[in-house]
């Protein structure tokens, strides 16, 4: 496909975003060219263009969640066809397949179809968010390796065992709620501000407790849900604060996942496992627990056994990113995934 399209673009590091216009490509095998109908914003959106990480190559795309339609197809593809409506997971480490842009390029592996009950906006909150998710729990190179619930019984394996969540209601923490849940955890544990409460139960977590308590106030909290011993838990937030209270939490033969590399001061013969996890479905490391999970997602999506986060829509396309990212920075997203809709940049 010849022709040009508006993306966002990031000139060096810690650069201010502009809108240029990139060469459209075209979809190599196994890939699809789609044009971009929504794409999400993440915290790690922000932490490249504030902080200068996880990017090393400029001018650079940024975005990671996209949903759209598909305009041409690469060889060999065979599941998807021009005119249809897909979401998709990107990556930073090639500008065709991120999705800070009106038409990106996704790999087959980590892209499904869009269910009817679904639009583009809901869809795009899924890619990153559940794959964050599901690695951590699930990989074995960047996870804990739990049996997967796509796995032979791997639905309702872990029923009885407890599962505390910090952060339930983040994008991640969501998803790891609703993974939980499809595993038989129970019961499920999570860290949120109380106004969330009725929808992270209804999602699948059995109890919320207060995040803003503190650490003997929380311990008699969990102590009142559970005398069992929590082997698991995952930390969708990752500061220093939540990163110890897990710790002190976290049962004699704990696991615990981590977003943010970890601080904890750890004494050398304490054999319980820290284990930090990336999202990133497109390393060689984490390809095929992705490839797997997006063999499912669709259908998980329109049984409304996993359901996408709530949308926060910003104005402007392409061109309101820059300011909603700063929302990050200055903690003022709260229990939804802010969207936007790069078609409607205007020049």
């Amino acid at each position: 496909m010849s022709g040009r399209h508006l993306a966002l673009i990031l000139p060096s590091r810690q650069a201010t975003f502009t809108l240029h216009p990139r060469e459209t490509n075209d979809p190599g095998p196994g890939e699809i060219l789609i044009r971009v109908r929504s794409t999400a914003l993440n915290p790690g959106d922000a932490k490249v263009q504030k902080r200068g990480i996880f990017v090393s190559k400029y001018p650079a795309v940024l975005g990671s969640d996209g949903a759209g339609i598909v305009e041409r197809v690469g060889e060999g593809v065979t599941r998807f066809d021009p005119g249809d409506d897909v979401f998709f997971h990107g990556t930073y480490d090639d500008n065709d397949l991120s999705t800070f842009q009106q038409y990106s390029i996704a790999v087959v592996d980590f892209a499904a179809k869009i269910p009817d009950n679904l639009s583009f906006d809901q869809a795009a909150t899924v890619p990153l968010g559940v794959g964050t998710a599901a690695i951590g729990l699930y990989g074995r190179a960047n996870g804990i390796g739990l049996v997967a619930p796509w796995k032979h019984g791997g639905q309702g394996k872990y029923r009885g065992m407890p599962i505390m969540i910090f952060g339930g209601s983040g994008s991640v923490g969501n998803y790891v709620i609703q993974l939980a849940k499809m595993s038989g955890f129970s019961p499920i544990i999570t860290t949120a501000a109380l106004k969330h409460a009725n929808y992270l139960k209804s999602i699948g977590a059995t109890h919320v407790v207060d995040r803003y308590l503190p650490f003997l106030a929380l311990k008699q909290a969990v102590g009142r849900i559970t005398s069992a011993p929590i082997n698991v838990i995952y930390d969708t937030v990752s500061i220093r604060e939540t990163q110890e209270t897990a710790w002190r939490l976290l049962g004699p033969q704990g696991r615990l996942v981590l977003t943010s590399p970890s601080v904890i001061d750890r004494q050398p013969d304490d054999r319980r496992e820290i284990v930090l996890t990336n999202g990133n479905p497109h390393t060689e490391d984490n390809w095929e627990t992705g490839r797997q999970l997006w063999m499912n997602l669709g259908r998980w999506l329109e049984t409304g056994d996993l359901v996408p986060n709530h949308v926060d829509t910003i104005p402007g396309g392409l061109k309101g990113i820059g300011a909603a990212l700063e929302r990050f920075e200055n903690g003022q997203v709260d229990g939804v995934k802010m969207v936007a809709r790069p078609q409607e940049t205007e020049r």
